[in-house]
């Protein structure tokens, strides 16, 4: 699935400039602890976290997501914004919360990343 249907299903808004809504989704994983994040990580999957920072887009460029989702209505700072950018990693918010949005995702097909053992 592309994350120009993901940004309708969870209606975000898309905070990055210029961001590629054309990337392909097979999966997504959530977490506000981002140790949380490079434990699950898979090249490709979509995170989608309440943790609105720099951190969490330097853990995102880390862990090869292909876009982040703020959830709960969260904004990063500018800063994050920018560096987002850098790394071509799109950034988006939706008010849903954690739970109604990864919902959304999974009865649209969105699998969940299994957890290693």
């Amino acid at each position: 699935m592309q994350l120009a249907d993901i940004k309708e299903f969870l209606k975000c808004q898309i905070i990055s400039q210029n961001a590629d809504l054309d990337i392909d989704i097979d999966f997504a994983y959530a977490s506000d602890l981002m140790s949380d994040v490079l434990l699950l990580a898979r090249p490709g999957a979509l995170l989608l976290t309440g943790l609105a920072n720099n951190q969490t887009i330097r853990t995102g460029k880390i862990a090869a997501s292909s876009a982040i989702i703020f959830v709960r209505g969260k904004k990063p700072p500018e800063t994050a914004v920018k560096l987002a950018a850098e790394y071509k990693i799109p950034i988006l918010a939706t008010e849903l919360s954690m739970f109604d949005a990864c919902g959304i995702l999974f009865s649209n097909g969105i699998k969940g990343i299994p957890i290693k053992k």
